[in-house]
């Protein structure tokens, strides 16, 4: 699978360290074209590779980066985005005072998708600090770093938890946009929590030592 990134800020960078740290090859780009992002690449090795915005949007699996409105920017230089996965790593928020966008209630994910028929959308790698998301996901006592997925199809959806469980992180699957979307997305109840979750030394209540003898 072909992966890329549109957006070199702070969620780009950082999930081009997890694709680095991982050595798998990822197109990166940005508004100002490959060139602006050739100071990543020099620093984070071989697998970063930077791309023209019209070759990265070609990936099998896009992650959108850029700021929400951009993003529709993004969606319409791909074309025809028919089959391919679109990983919304944006959130919806006024930049002026870091209050959510008013949306009417609807997941901002469904928005996007609205723009991009036949795409494959799932809702994944927005909800925690920048900084967080480019550390190791291990936190050395064998927990790992929680990221939360949710998506409409299936196939799609797993495709991105195979991605994160192979950077190091624990996926959680919030279920359908329409649910896990709302949850997930800036303004929602997991906003920004950062959570590990921690070996649970067994496979039933007893192995774990959780009953009372």
């Amino acid at each position: 699978m072909k992966y890329a990134i549109i957006g070199s800020g702070a969620i780009g960078t950082a999930l081009a360290r997890q694709f680095a740290r991982i050595a798998t090859p990822v197109a990166i780009t940005n508004s100002r074209g490959p060139a602006a992002v050739e100071a990543l690449a020099a620093e984070l090795g071989a697998s970063i590779l930077p791309a023209a915005i019209e070759d990265a949007v070609n990936a099998d699996m896009v992650i959108l980066a850029t700021p929400y409105e951009a993003a529709f920017d993004v969606l319409k230089a791909g074309g025809d985005w028919t089959g391919r996965i679109v990983v919304d790593a944006t959130n919806a928020l006024n930049y002026s005072d870091f209050s959510p966008l008013d949306l009417g209630g609807r997941p901002s994910i469904e928005l996007l998708a609205e723009a991009a028929p036949g795409a494959h959308f799932v809702k994944g790698f927005n909800h925690n600090w920048a900084k967080v998301l480019g550390r190791d996901p291990s936190d050395g006592k064998g927990g790992k770093r929680v990221l939360f997925v949710s998506g409409n199809e299936g196939a799609s959806k797993a495709a991105v938890i195979e991605l994160m469980t192979r950077m190091g992180f624990a996926a959680i699957d919030l279920g359908r946009t329409d649910e896990g979307g709302l949850l997930s997305q800036f303004g929602g109840p997991l906003t920004t929590y950062s959570l590990v979750s921690q070996a649970q030394g067994g496979a039933s209540a007893p192995e774990m030592d959780l009953l009372d003898s």
